[in-house]
């Protein structure tokens, strides 16, 4: 009897560990984009909202964008194979515009992006910002920076588009910056769904000033403590001399 229930448990404990993996299994999602246009490219493996390794049309070769630990990321023939699915979507993508020609491409532009520093804020030392388009179709979109008025897109680094669960985009520009009191910067957006209207955000550097708030409050309290003492000092004096 007692062999049984432990096979039962056992059993038991097999069925939970492998519903527990089913259901870790779940939680991974990966994603391949090859896709072109007349002017762009993109070559593209994700997994779980991270770009793994995409390819760099102008400098002929495969990136890998996660970090290295241990044995470095290879893939063999990847960025060859990219080049070739560039010339089918090109390919198809000629057949495409001669069989629907009168059909209008569906555009969705992004809305105004967001602009915020990667760390907390501290004057003088190393941060970025970041800036980031969502909700556009199709990708990319063109990010243009200015710092003080002054043009530094060439500065800042762009992402690979990567798609969400409704079929549109996101895509982030970061900018290295060392910030000063006062700095005004600029994150403006380019897409054919925009038609010229502009989307942009603008960022003041702004450092917190030191409160008063918790030295108000030590002195309050330690004012507040001393009539607590002076006056149970008061009581205790009183009660003595009635007895």
């Amino acid at each position: 009897m007692k062999l049984l229930i432990q096979q039962q448990l056992l059993q038991l404990l097999q069925l939970l560990l492998l519903l527990q993996y089913s259901c870790a299994q779940d939680f991974h999602g990966d994603v391949q984009i090859d896709a072109c246009s007349d002017s762009d490219g993109e070559g593209m493996v994700g997994l779980d909202g991270d770009v793994l390794y995409y390819a760099d049309f102008d400098k002929k070769e495969m990136v890998y964008t996660l970090p290295q630990f241990g044995d470095s990321m290879e893939c063999p023939g990847c960025y060859e194979g990219a080049v070739g699915q560039q010339e089918n979507c090109k390919s198809n993508m000629q057949i495409a515009r001669e069989a629907m020609k009168d059909i209008p491409l569906e555009i969705d532009p992004p809305g105004a992006p967001l602009l915020y520093p990667r760390d907390h804020l501290k004057p003088s030392h190393h941060n970025t910002l970041v800036c980031q388009a969502s909700g556009f179709y199709p990708a990319p979109v063109r990010f243009y920076w200015t710092k003080d008025g002054q043009n530094v897109s060439l500065s800042a680094s762009v992402s690979q588009p990567y798609p969400q669960k409704d079929g549109t985009f996101t895509q982030f520009s970061r900018l290295d910056i060392t910030p000063e009191e006062g700095q005004v910067y600029s994150c403006a957006l380019d897409h054919p769904g925009l038609k010229g209207e502009t989307r942009s955000r603008i960022w003041t550097v702004e450092f917190q000033k030191p409160s008063l708030a918790p030295s108000v409050f030590c002195a309050v309290g330690l004012t507040l403590g001393l009539v607590g003492v002076a006056v149970g000092t008061f009581f205790l004096v009183k009660g003595r001399e009635c007895c």
